[in-house]
């Protein structure tokens, strides 16, 4: 489940994982019903966790389907929604295959806008893959569910908001004003190849690279749990992960990096 770098292989396999995973989210949701409190997600209910993702989704659609150049707010593409809450997750299921097909009619390397780097159709359809599946697992521990995740698309997933990181808004000037240069973490997704990253923080961001090493903090653990820590799903105690050195680091940089 790794980023497309050519061909439409593993593209044709995040449009597919949108589908399912956005499937798996409405399911989530009809357990849990359209008034049920999101834990993970605090002051939303269900269905305004359902009426996110799929207008999220719509407007990704709306930029690959219209090639849009420019920065546009979801505000700008306009959604019919249900007219009943217990449809909402249908309606979700729905816009997810148009996304899908929309995404497949395209090629991946196809110029559209997207707000961090990329610039094309490949951006998007990583993107709302990964959106899909953090809100999906919202909607599971919703419901007393306990999410899990492919290894490979959960490591997939940290990269990816490694990636883009850079593109939120606020978060290069979070981590600025941590007054951390030069301090380093390493994540380790201990049932995943190639799980590992080291991030070093800067004066004015932060950098990372593939690979093993000592960090002033160090996390280990399944790539699924890595994932709900990045997201700010999981809390680094609580037993599901091994974290040496500076867990006050650690802390910083989860409360500085949310998107």
């Amino acid at each position: 489940m790794s980023a497309d770098s050519g061909g439409r292989g593993p593209y044709e396999r995040h449009a597919a994982a949108i589908e399912a995973e956005t499937d798996r989210l409405a399911e989530a949701a009809r357990k849990a019903g359209p008034d049920a409190p999101v834990p993970t997600c605090p002051g939303w209910t269900m269905t305004k966790l359902v009426k996110h993702v799929g207008i999220i989704q719509r407007w990704a659609e709306h930029i690959v389907r219209e090639r849009v150049q420019r920065r546009i707010s979801p505000r700008e593409v306009p959604v019919t929604l249900p007219g009943d809450t217990d449809g909402y997750p249908d309606w979700l299921a729905d816009g997810a295959r148009t996304l899908a097909a929309t995404l497949r009619a395209v090629e991946p390397g196809d110029a559209v806008w997207t707000w961090a780097p990329g610039g094309n159709a490949r951006f998007w359809a990583r993107r709302m893959l990964h959106e899909a599946a953090v809100h999906r697992a919202d909607a599971e521990i919703a419901h007393g569910g306990e999410p899990r995740f492919d290894a490979d698309l959960a490591t997939d997933g940290v990269e990816e908001l490694l990636a883009n990181l850079a593109g939120a808004p606020g978060v290069l000037e979070r981590l600025a004003a941590l007054d951390d240069a030069g301090r380093t973490l390493h994540l380790h997704a201990t049932d995943a190849e190639g799980g590992e990253w080291m991030i070093t923080l800067g004066s004015e961001g932060f950098t990372w690279t593939h690979g093993h090493g000592k960090g002033d903090v160090a996390v280990r653990g399944a790539a699924g749990d890595l994932l709900l820590l990045v997201y700010g799903r999981l809390a680094p105690a609580g037993g599901r992960f091994e974290i040496f050195g500076d867990r006050d680091l650690l802390t910083r940089w989860l409360e500085a990096t949310p998107i």
